[in-house]
């Protein structure tokens, strides 16, 4: 049996081997701050999507959207949150059906005490390995990516480029 050895060593299946490998490795060196808070990686995402929206509020909708969860999920998580005074939910005064997701004090509170440790990590294990231009290029190459394959990432932010784009 003979193989064909170019078949395996295409670079659409290296650059999907990395990404994975890269992503993996990267979850590990991060998620001792994400659980030393006493939170799930959800409920970062969660809280940190809210913190960099405008009023630090999104509609549940569109925070189901950016999470890739479903309405269901994304309540069970506000639901958790909110037992821990993190978050809260209101209705939306314009459609009384809507509800926004909403940062509470003590949810930016936990944020703050975290994130130095966080961004700290970040840089050690991620964009501190890179130089200026590499990192610009890269998050150019990840914006283009993640717009094909999660267009709904950025749902309910109001400007383009701002803090809920990434």
């Amino acid at each position: 049996m003979t193989r064909d050895a170019g078949i395996f060593d295409d670079p659409r299946l290296t650059a999907m081997g990395l990404l994975a490998e890269t992503f993996v490795g990267l979850q590990a060196k991060l998620m001792p701050v994400v659980t030393a808070a006493g939170l799930s990686l959800t409920d970062f995402d969660v809280l940190l999507r809210l913190a960099r929206s405008t009023d630090q509020r999104l509609r549940m909708s569109d925070l189901a959207t950016q999470t890739a969860l479903s309405t269901s999920g994304i309540t069970r998580v506000v639901d958790r949150l909110e037992d821990r005074g993190l978050a809260r939910r209101e209705t939306c005064p314009s459609d009384r059906r809507g509800a926004f997701a909403v940062l509470t004090d003590p949810g930016q509170q936990v944020l703050t005490d975290m994130v130095g440790a966080h961004v700290r990590d970040i840089d050690r294990w991620f964009t501190g390995l890179l130089t200026p231009g590499q990192l610009d290029t890269l998050l150019g190459a990840l914006r283009i990516v993640r717009d094909e394959v999660r267009p709904g990432a950025t749902a309910g932010v109001c400007s383009p480029g701002g803090h809920g784009d990434d």
